[in-house]
């Protein structure tokens, strides 16, 4: 006991050496999975006039040929002071990096789109237009016009092929008298999706008019490269698919059967869960106008989850300008 009665109480310290904690140490952790935190944000786009700048050496970097049909010379543009233009430093035509794209005519400063893209690429499950209300300042009928552009970026083009997952379901909540979650006759609340999935690859899901054979077959056609295995559960719709894709294997939901081997949907399944607690969790319900608009939004986050470079800098480079509108 070292001399130290039974009960006798003591202190005995150990003097460790840690490192130390620099609270001012704001930069990404090695172990975090973020791509782009909010310092990195801040420091690239501190001030409105660094977001617009950003939209000019976007659109018009140096060596850009000036779009006055006079000048037409490879040219530098120059910010005029107090206003959100650039001018041609041989003819002095000015250009709007903001025309033509989501963010034209908005009265709605640059950064705070901006950061509002940031906070709709930061999240996994969704972001409520009264959120960003909140998070920003603006009405909410500025936040929800804002989101509703934003999601206009989110629409990933090209096919599927590979092995691929196809499966339907209906959003909406469960009716009374109804078989699980399907719609009764004549219910127009619960639109039917349409989604087909690579495996470790995208999703595309479609909002359907019905599930007959005659509206889904074209739908998968367009999307599904003919290459491709196909799985699907028993829907009659499917019966036809073999005659145009390599292979065609089906699995047996009626018999309880919800793996077999290579032969399962759970991935598309997987894809449906989360856009159905996402929508409940965050939005509590949506529209059927706007239902493929959210879709959009849930593919594309799933489509971009093992992106290397950040979602928010990958919603930026689908920003497009649809029309110049240089004014002169």
């Amino acid at each position: 006991m070292n001399g130290l009665g039974r009960g006798t109480r003591t202190c005995v310290c150990y003097h460790l050496r840690y490192g130390s904690k620099q609270r001012d140490h704001v930069e990404r952790h090695d172990s975090s999975e973020s791509r782009m935190t909010f310092t990195e944000f801040m420091r690239r786009f501190p001030t409105n006039d660094a977001c617009l700048e950003y939209l000019k050496e976007r659109f018009y970097p140096a060596g850009t040929e000036c779009p006055n049909p006079k000048c037409r010379k490879a040219s530098k543009f120059h910010r005029i002071k107090g206003r959100s233009a650039y001018s041609c430093q041989y003819c002095g035509h000015h250009v709007y990096p903001t025309a033509g794209t989501i963010f034209h005519k908005s009265t709605t400063s640059l950064q705070l789109w901006f950061w509002a893209i940031y906070l709709m690429s930061s999240t996994r499950c969704g972001l409520a237009a009264k959120h960003l209300e909140r998070e920003i300042g603006v009405s909410y009928k500025t936040a929800h016009r804002m989101f509703k552009q934003i999601r206009t970026l989110l629409d990933d083009g090209g096919s599927l092929s590979g092995r691929v997952e196809i499966d339907e379901t209906y959003m909406g909540g469960t009716r009374k008298g109804s078989s699980g979650g399907r719609p009764g006759p004549n219910d127009s609340t619960k639109p039917p999706v349409l989604a087909m999935v690579e495996r470790k690859g995208k999703v595309k899901a479609l909002v359907v008019p019905n599930v007959r054979r005659a509206t889904l077959l074209p739908e998968i056609q367009r999307y599904v490269d003919p290459s491709s295995i196909v799985y699907t559960d028993e829907l009659k719709s499917y019966d036809l698919l073999g005659q145009h894709y390599s292979q065609h294997w089906r699995i047996p939901h009626s018999l309880g059967i919800f793996i077999q081997g290579h032969i399962y949907t759970t991935t598309a399944e997987s894809f449906f869960a989360l856009v159905k607690g996402g929508i409940w969790g965050t939005y509590r319900g949506v529209s059927t106008r706007y239902l493929q608009n959210y879709l959009d939004e849930y593919a594309w986050r799933w489509n971009h989850k093992y992106d290397r470079r950040s979602m928010f800098e990958t919603i930026l480079d689908q920003v497009e300008k649809d029309d110049p509108l240089d004014v002169l």
